[in-house]
């Protein structure tokens, strides 16, 4: 193993003769590093906490914001006078608009910093939802929509991104945890203040203060957050974006892991299982209104613990263990669920085992990814992950 004082050519040397394990584990020892020409300016003051702290509440926000407006379209039937076949045309073009964006930050994250990606999306974020509270006709509602949805776009591969060249290694699995951690409080935060809110204020007040938030925190990106650049430089340096998406596409590890991402799609937290699980009380067990509330709510209440404590498990003890745990457990659970039938006893209990690891393996994975892909081709690697989980996720 090459040690962190050697040459830089020997490290890189090195590094292609590694095998997969070898080059996870030099990733971990922080044994290759960028070239001095990368590296930060000497008055660059990175404070990756700080930074943290504020992608993990623009996170929170922008959850909450997707999960409001179901809410809200409710509400916009009515006093817009349009049906649900328009509601759901205007979600898949805004679904479509937001995955399809994924892609191109592999693009502009090479003339653009990551911070000003991040501000500039913010921004268009909440504009977008406060001006869905302004308008009067259903077609300036729509623009409103989807402008917001694609301004929310960079929170997953940019923010992520971001987190991976500010935290070293033995760090970045509670970082990247913590991030999708926030996200899932601004989910759980929602069903109660959103419904709230629209019952006292109106829908209309209600967007428009949701939507302040969002570009307070894209002002606070903008004041406090320093990225160094290393990975802009790397990326150009390493050579055209193909040439990137073709190092992507042709790394083992990396694909292992989008195939693996791909299959997991269909057991994970916050997308298929709750999704189904309350669809599959009610139709199927006919369970009464109140139990399925409850069971829904502890099947949640995992979202933002569990993947913090794995993230910290992770950083000390690696990845691999944490999520082929996860993946193990989660399956039990979930064949604990189907086959419980009508006892209400095993029911409960694969709730609970879901709750507790099926929202682990998402951020695990991409702390592995982070962990694996050189900074030349961080973006793309990112950006392809997300784009691959929204057309897998829509699938399933």
């Amino acid at each position: 193993m090459v040690t962190a004082q050697g040459g830089l050519g020997r490290r890189e040397a090195e590094r292609h003769r590694c095998g997969p394990a070898d080059r996870l584990a030099i990733a971990y020892l922080q044994a290759v590093e960028i070239p001095h020409r990368l590296r930060p300016a000497a008055d660059a003051v990175i404070r990756p906490t700080r930074t943290l702290w504020l992608l993990a509440s623009a996170h929170a926000v922008n959850h909450a914001l997707a999960i409001l407006l179901p809410l809200v379209y409710l509400q916009v039937i009515v006093d817009l006078h349009v049906d649900a076949a328009s509601i759901a045309i205007l979600t898949a073009v805004g679904s479509l608009a937001s995955g399809g964006a994924q892609l191109a930050y592999s693009a502009l994250t090479r003339v653009f910093s990551r911070r000003s990606i991040l501000v500039a999306g913010g921004v268009v974020l909440g504009l977008g939802m406060a001006l869905q509270g302004l308008v009067g006709s259903f077609g300036a509602f729509s623009i409103a929509n989807v402008a917001s949805k694609i301004g929310g776009s960079p929170q997953h591969p940019v923010g992520n991104a971001l987190l991976a060249e500010q935290f070293p290694p033995q760090r970045r699995g509670f970082a990247i945890s913590a991030h999708i951690s926030g996200g899932n409080v601004g989910t759980l935060a929602v069903p109660l203040i959103g419904t709230w809110l629209i019952a006292g204020l109106g829908w209309r007040a209600t967007v428009v203060l949701f939507g302040v938030p969002a570009i307070l925190i894209a002002l606070g990106i903008a004041a406090l957050v320093q990225e160094s650049g290393a990975d802009r430089a790397a990326a150009r340096a390493e050579g055209s974006l193909a040439e990137a998406f073709r190092r992507v596409l042709h790394d083992r590890d990396l694909v292992i892991l989008y195939v693996a991402s791909m299959v997991a799609a269909g057991g994970r937290g916050l997308g298929v299982i709750t999704l189904f699980v309350p669809l599959y009380l009610s139709e199927v067990l006919h369970l009464d209104t109140t139990t399925i509330g409850w069971m829904y709510t502890v099947l949640l209440l995992g979202s933002v613990p569990a993947p913090l404590a794995a993230g910290w498990l992770s950083d000390r003890i690696g990845r691999r263990p944490v999520i082929v745990v996860a993946y193990l457990l989660a399956a039990v659970g979930m064949a604990l669920f189907v086959l419980a039938g009508s006892d209400q006893r095993l029911i409960w209990g694969s709730i609970v085992i879901m709750s507790v690891f099926a929202y682990v393996e998402s951020p695990q994975l991409q702390a592995i990814l982070a962990d694996i892909a050189p900074p030349g081709i961080r973006d793309a690697a990112f950006s392809t992950y997300f784009t691959v989980i929204f057309l897998v996720s829509s699938l399933w």
